[in-house]
């Protein structure tokens, strides 16, 4: 398992996603300085200390799928707190990473 430090990285690319924003578990990879560590961005979401400062429902996966079983409040709740962004979602869960996906700026 990374280090706390890695830990930190993440959740401070995390906290920088826009509300109407999503980004993917690689580009948040990415951004913190290790693109192979998109696993290691989904565990340390789901161990978030802060969910209600640290906005890890604005993480999708690659191809823009909501998690089925997000870690607070259950399968529906990251589409339900996206769409209160103002972020669309399909009756699958997939947000169009064309139209919703945070550049990272």
């Amino acid at each position: 398992m990374e280090n706390k430090n890695t830990f930190q990285l993440i959740y401070e690319v995390v906290r920088k996603i826009p509300k109407g924003k999503v980004a993917t578990y690689g580009q948040i990879a990415t951004l913190a300085g290790n693109p192979r560590l998109a696993r290691v961005v989904g565990y340390a979401l789901h161990v978030n200390p802060e969910p209600m400062i640290i906005p890890c429902h604005r993480v999708v996966n690659r191809e823009g799928y909501t998690s089925g079983s997000f870690a607070f409040g259950g399968k529906n709740a990251q589409g339900d707190l996206l769409r209160s962004e103002g972020v669309e979602t399909d009756s699958e869960g997939k947000v169009d990473l064309k139209k919703y996906q945070w550049d990272g700026i």
